[in-house]
């Protein structure tokens, strides 16, 4: 039962590792804030969901779980509210998205 826990644990941790990694070349290959903002507010999300799972099972400790899903919740409900205020304000100062170049009007 241990080596399964062990086993599943790396999976979710290599996960969260590798969504860590897509977010930050999502970062440097997008053109514009807005996708940018977008690609980074997905990935985090779920790579700490990812991460956190993991390191839940590594550790399966009363209180160590206790702070994890304190951790977990706090970031359900500050990065959407952040990614919503930064989206915000880039709008109200007038940052237009990249559009399509080829597209005709």
């Amino acid at each position: 039962m241990e080596i399964l826990m062990n086993i599943s644990s790396w999976i979710f941790l290599f996960i969260g590792s590798f969504l860590c990694i897509s977010g930050g070349i999502g970062i440097l290959r997008f053109p514009d804030f807005y996708t940018r903002m977008h690609v980074v507010g997905v990935t985090e999300t779920l790579a700490t969901v990812m991460i956190l799972i993991g390191l839940m099972l590594q550790n399966p400790g009363g209180l160590v779980i206790l702070k994890l899903i304190m951790i977990l919740l706090m970031t359900f409900l500050i990065s959407p509210t952040a990614s919503h205020a930064l989206a915000k304000a880039a709008r109200n100062n007038n940052l237009m998205p990249v559009l399509d170049k080829h597209e005709n009007n």
